[in-house]
Order: C-alpha cells, then structure tokens, then sequence
C-alpha cells in the first residue's frame, strides 16, 4: 500500500443522493481549484449552488441520450480513470487521443433498494432504478485507487475533505486504498440486491432451489471476546430490515459489553419464549434453557 501523494484536479460527481454535496463540491472547487465534471440533474444541482460545472457531454462530444442511460460509458471518462499515470503507454494513449486524467470520483448509485422497497413496485419500475453507469465508474476509479480517489457516500465527505486539506489538496495512497475497499463493498451489495430481486420476479417455482447465495453482512458491534476469552469476536447483521424480534438487531440499554455466548444465550432464550402465546420468561446458561415459564391468563 502506498501513502504517495495525488493531487485533485479534476473531479467528476455524478450522485442520486445529494446529501451535503453542495458543500463537498463546494470546497473542492473554491478551496482546492478543482474542475468539476457532472452529468443531469447533479450538473444542475451543483450550477444552482454557484458552481461552475463542466458537462460530461462537453468531455465526450456526444450528447447524453436514451433517457440518460447513455452518457458515461466513454473513452474519455473511463480512460481518464482506468490509465496508469506512470505507464508510458497509457500516457502516450490519454495524450493521442485527448483524454485528461480524472483524480477523484464522487458517485452514488440509483436507489434500487429503496425502489424495490415501496409496496407494489413494478418489474418495470426496478429495472429502470438499475444503475450501470454509476457502477462502472466506480469500479473504474477503484481499480485504478493508486491515481484516483473514489467516494461513494456522503458520509465521507468530510474524511475525504480533512485528507485533502492534510496534504494541499491531495489524497494520499491509505485513503484512496480504504475508499477503494468501501466502493468494492458497496457495489457487490447493490450488485446482491439486484440479483436477489430478478431471481424472485417472477417467482421461481416452489420445487427449485437458489442457484447461488449471496450475504451481505455489517459489522454491528465488537463483542467482548468470543467463545473462549482470548478469542476475538463480533456481531454481523444483514443490511436488509426485518420486522421480526431479534437479539442482533435489539438495542444493548446497560450492561458491559456483551461476549459471543451472552449472545448465544440471548437469542436461545428469545427463541424458546417465541414459542408461547402468553407472555414468557426463560433463564438460560451456555446456550441451555435451564428454567421457563409462561403467564397463565386463566
């Protein structure tokens, strides 16, 4: 991994969350002198805010077109993030054929999850929140961490922004490597929920399997060690929301941290009163239902 300097002269920002962007881009271009590349309705955003905005159109010569999925997928954008700024002959290539070297990539994707998320959502409806621009520049950009920083959340706006104003307006190689590893993370999920949703629509038969499984797991918390106390341990969770009662997801309100099996006992406990109608109690130790009892209403 390497901590050299890259300085950010060009930025292209295309996003469906526009969360802080204002004053991300903001600071890039009045702090650090960065041209700022955008597409649709970001480049749009970013003109009401008082930016100046070149448009991708403007770099590639072609127009955006079929509505807006055609505008990135360019020479001149994924060259100026695929090429390797210390080969001689992606030099000599970005030169022949006018292509300048884009050093940071802001990119959201298209709300699929939220899409599929509303009650009645149509094939049709999810299928056009399937972004493959945004993807593919981020993808790009990641590859190539070495030159280009990606940011893929408007969390990171700020992190991104100490790191340049660290180094006078340059990333330097720890961040661009972590940013990488989040932009990898992020479009195998939405890549996951994408997958996962086609496979259902239409429903597949009772009889058939799934052909593959694919998890998506957070880290929600460290745990105070793991089944033995010098081994360490913690708690993942899937991204996807659930209604059901849980001891992953339930909220820890005092108490020390808690260890591999307090969990264990938790959730056997939550598992075995699940069984009643009434309301129950149940005292576990070491994953074993010792005691239970249910409220009688007679």
């Amino acid at each position: 991994m390497s901590d050299d300097l890259v300085p950010v002269r060009r930025a292209l920002i295309s996003v469906s969350d526009k969360t802080g962007l204002a004053e991300f881009a903001g600071a890039l271009a009045r702090e650090f002198n960065v041209e700022l590349i955008s597409t649709g309705g970001t480049a749009r955003f970013l003109r009401d805010a008082g930016l100046k905005v070149t448009d991708v159109s403007d770099v590639t010569g072609f127009p955006e077109m079929m509505d807006g999925r055609l505008k990135t997928l360019h020479p001149k954008i994924h060259g100026g993030l695929l090429a390797l700024r210390d080969n001689a002959t992606h030099v000599a290539a970005m030169k022949a054929h006018g292509i300048d070297a884009i050093d940071l990539v802001c990119v959201n994707l298209y709300p699929f999850r939220e899409t599929i998320a509303k009650p009645g959502v149509s094939l049709e409806e999810a299928i056009e929140n399937i972004d493959i621009g945004g993807p593919a520049m981020i993808r790009s950009a990641a590859k190539n961490y070495r030159s280009v920083l990606v940011v893929t959340s408007p969390e990171r706006y700020d992190r991104v922004l100490g790191d340049l104003r660290k180094h006078g307006g340059s990333s330097c190689g720890v961040l661009r490597h972590k940013q990488a590893f989040r932009a990898f993370s992020d479009t195998f999920a939405y890549d996951l929920a994408i997958a996962n949703f086609l496979e259902q629509h239409p429903q597949p038969k009772p009889a058939e399997m799934p052909a593959h499984i694919g998890l998506k797991l957070s880290r929600k918390q460290i745990l105070r060690y793991g089944e033995n106390p010098h081994q360490k341990a913690a708690l993942y969770v899937e991204d996807r929301k659930s209604d059901e009662a849980s001891v992953a997801r339930a909220t820890q309100l005092h108490g020390k941290e808690l260890s591999y099996i307090n969990l264990l006992d938790a959730d056997a406990a939550l598992s075995a009163v699940k069984e009643f109608a009434e309301p129950a109690a149940c005292i576990v130790k070491h994953a074993t239902p010792c005691g239970c009892a249910a409220m009688s209403c007679g």
